[in-house]
């Protein structure tokens, strides 16, 4: 367990996981957790101390080779500050919780998308300061909200050479036109009046990016995802972009990870 700063008086606790076998300099990958409505759950998760087996993909890196960090996002794990109203039941209080961290970020001129990547940068630097990491081979791997913000850590910093996004989003027009009530880190002022993710996608490119999804996931419509797609096969590299649609929902299975992780592989071990 290791802990650093992300602001003034505010500091994150994170699992920095490091495989054996001697002290030459490895990849370093930065695990970004799940959402799940599992606000008491989080880091602990891809660390493989907690939830379910499918998303230890920290611990799964880790044992592949990698040096990887598995932090909270606000709101989540120690990151979790009950408000002061009282609820039947902890989904209902994550989420008030949750609704107020989006309104402080709001009110402070910001977002809690922003708030995500600026501790995701900070995480970064502590990732690849690490003596025992190649800071010009790092990564970010997610699911769900991982995928999302590890998204949005590929398209801000540059120091992003690899990354994969497991059902973590759509165009978010389709999404609004589905009327699909989402997380609220997924929403930015004016985004719409500006692009959609297909061209956030497209800004990564020519670095790696890869992304899974299920085509029976209800929270990522596949008519935005198909434009994703279609978009990304126009300015990536072949060999820098992959797209997995798989038959089931919104999980990472197996066969997915294993293509998932040797494609990190490809880009990082170079």
């Amino acid at each position: 367990m290791i802990d650093y700063a992300v602001a003034p008086g505010e500091r994150v606790r994170a699992f920095l996981l490091r495989p054996d076998g001697g002290n030459r300099r490895r990849p370093g990958i930065l695990a970004s957790h799940q959402h799940a409505g599992e606000y008491k759950v989080g880091k602990s998760e891809p660390a493989g101390l907690a939830g379910e087996a499918m998303y230890h993909y920290g611990v799964d890196l880790c044992r592949r080779g990698y040096v990887v960090l598995c932090p909270d996002h606000l709101g989540f794990e120690e990151r979790y500050a009950s408000t002061t109203l009282t609820r039947e039941d902890a989904a209902s209080e994550g989420r008030e919780q949750e609704s107020l961290l989006f309104a402080d970020c709001l009110l402070h001129g910001s977002s809690l998308t922003a708030k995500y990547l600026f501790d995701m940068l900070q995480a970064f630097d502590v990732l690849g300061s690490d003596e025992r990491v190649d800071p010009g081979r790092l990564g970010v791997v997610g699911h769900s909200l991982g995928g999302q913000t590890a998204l949005w850590h590929a398209f801000y910093d540059e120091r992003v050479r690899v990354a994969f996004a497991s059902c973590g989003f759509s165009t978010l027009a389709t999404v609004q036109k589905h009327r699909i009530p989402h997380n609220f880190a997924s929403y930015l002022p004016r985004l719409l009046e500006v692009g959609d993710l297909d061209d956030v996608v497209a800004s990564i490119a020519p670095r790696a990016f890869g992304m899974s999804h299920g085509a029976k996931d209800p929270l990522f419509p596949m008519d935005g995802v198909r434009r994703i797609q279609s978009r990304a096969r126009e300015v990536f590299p072949d060999s820098n972009f992959m797209s997995i649609v798989f038959r089931g929902a919104h999980c990472f299975p197996d066969v997915v990870k294993r293509r998932a992780y040797a494609f990190l592989s490809r880009h990082l071990d170079a």
